[in-house]
């Protein structure tokens, strides 16, 4: 008999799981608490294990109430310690992933609100023009209402960003700023901004000119630019389905037809299905999300990025990649856009700072590379450009405020805000419901059974008790997601939060029949 202690830390003590192992058992006893300070936690190893299982029971490669590796295999396998193996399954386990047998092993539990993803749909055979911006309009403007708990925002909480700092940062360059700048900085906007971002993207590996760089006016600009440069009215547009309802608002507005093509809450965009579309349409452009989707949290493997960048390279059709939300990962690395992928310049990489500096600066970029001068001349003949004090600022605080040490925060509590919003969903909705797991950012998308209409519940839970939802209706050009809604997990989470989640679930089920 060999005995695993397991060590959960708090403060200098840690707080030790004594298991008793017996060949391929393993019982519980009591816990004991030692000073054991300096002693390493193996946070990131364990991790890594629970992700591993995770996804390997979202893809279905463990079923429901399959046996999965037994500790020692688990161990062997990584080259980690059993007590590493003991503390991910402890929190599998408490995450309601899998349970233990006793002399058994650990199991994939049948459990409810099960976190999993739904099948992709079928292959739209027609492209459609769009009509979605009254809809949008409606359910925006519903939720702007004062004091209403906004998990139907589309913005993460002002709280989380340095908006002192940035504050600071605006008063020193508002006292240096002379007015020859308001034409200098014309597009393609503030040199120093852009060599700022430049250096960011050369730090992860993709070399960037700071002439491929055009400054906009927020990541929506920048995308609606970017279709502009590469496509006519009337022409076809491959899109993400569902897909984040700016898409379909700048479509409508450019006078184009969407394409919607199916993409897994997982893996992103089902790139055989968009094949079939090219080879059915005649496809000017393509638009997705490669990070952390809007509305989905779907994040493409490598190999889909590279699979569809190949596609694309091969019938010359561009990429126009909206990665807002690419800072706003929780894993130990940052994804790789697809445009790192991109041999043949033909992918225009779109940001901005709003969703993880500066909320309401409205500042974006695109790397348009090719593309740069048309987009330069399309903003020229639309808004001119961003605002110039605001592109000083943050270019300011990139080389003065510690951007990745903020970062580093904004990431850790967006995790920790997630998994609690979770928490509380498979707590209290009803047990058909399905929710997503994103690795990244604040977006949780959850399919409810199919009588649920989502765009009735809003009303219902805005007039009746001042909360906001983004119904599935807006992510699409028709009804097929009506019986979802996407949930902000980014405000801060405490009791106001918890009922409301409970109050939601509550009138999910008042509707269920």
């Amino acid at each position: 008999m060999k005995i695993w202690i397991s060590p959960e830390v708090s403060a200098h003590f840690f707080a030790f799981n004594v298991y008793l192992v017996k060949g391929k058992d393993t019982l519980q006893s009591d816990k004991i608490f030692m000073d054991l300070s300096g002693v390493t936690n193996p946070l990131k190893r364990y991790q890594r294990v629970i992700t591993e299982i995770e996804n390997q029971i979202t893809q279905r490669i463990w079923l429901p109430g399959e046996r999965i590796p037994s500790i020692r295999a688990m161990s062997k396998q990584h080259g980690i310690s059993p007590m590493t193996v003991i503390r991910a399954y402890e929190q599998l386990e408490a995450d309601g992933l899998i349970h233990a047998k006793p002399k058994s092993g650990y199991f994939v539990s049948a459990h409810l609100n099960q976190i999993s993803v739904s099948q992709p749909d079928k292959l739209q055979t027609e492209n459609r023009s769009i009509a979605i911006n009254a809809h949008v309009f409606d359910v925006l403007s519903a939720c702007k209402k004062p004091n209403v708990i906004p998990f139907g925002s589309a913005f993460p909480d002002p709280e989380l960003l340095p908006l002192n700092a940035l504050g600071r940062a605006m008063g020193q360059v508002m006292k240096t700023m002379s007015p020859q700048m308001m034409l200098t900085e014309l597009p393609p906007g503030n040199m120093a901004l852009r060599r700022a971002i430049a250096k960011r993207y050369l730090r992860d590996g993709i070399d960037v000119s700071v002439d491929d760089i055009v400054i906009t006016s927020g990541a929506m600009e920048s995308l609606g630019l970017s279709l502009m440069a590469v496509t006519r009215p009337g022409d076809s547009v491959a899109i993400e389905s569902p897909a984040f309802y700016g898409v379909l608002q700048t479509i409508e507005r450019l006078k184009l037809k969407a394409i919607e093509i199916p993409t897994h809450p997982h893996d992103g965009i089902d790139v055989a299905q968009l094949q079939r579309a090219i080879e059915t349409h005649e496809v000017k452009a393509c638009w997705v999300m490669s990070s952390f989707q809007n509305p989905l949290g779907a994040s493409m493997p490598d190999e889909t990025k590279q699979s569809l960048i190949t596609l694309l390279n091969s019938h010359d059709i561009p990429l126009i990649e909206d990665d807002v939300y690419g800072e706003l990962y929780f894993s130990d690395e940052k994804p790789k856009p697809i445009k790192a992928f991109d041999q043949q310049d033909r992918v225009l990489h779109c940001c901005s700072f709003s969703k993880s500096l500066a909320m309401g600066f409205r500042v974006g970029w695109v790397v348009a590379g090719q593309y740069a001068q048309q987009v330069e001349r399309l903003q020229l003949m639309s808004t001119l450009s961003a605002a110039i004090p605001n592109q000083l600022a943050i270019a300011n605080y990139l080389q003065h405020g510690n951007y990745d040490t903020h970062l580093r925060r904004l990431r850790a509590e967006l995790e920790l805000r997630m998994t609690q919003t979770l928490a509380a969903i498979k707590q209290y909705f009803p047990e058909a419901s399905i929710v997503s797991k994103p690795s990244g950012g604040y977006f949780l998308w959850v399919e409810l059974p199919a009588v649920i209409n989502s765009a009735n519940l809003l009303p219902i839970l805005l007039e009746q008790h001042n909360i906001s939802i983004a119904p599935g209706t807006l992510f699409a050009s028709d009804d097929r997601f009506k019986h979802c809604i996407r949930l902000n997990c980014a405000y801060e989470w405490n009791s106001i939060a918890q009922q409301a989640i409970r109050t939601i679930a509550q009138v999910i089920k008042d509707n269920s029949h």
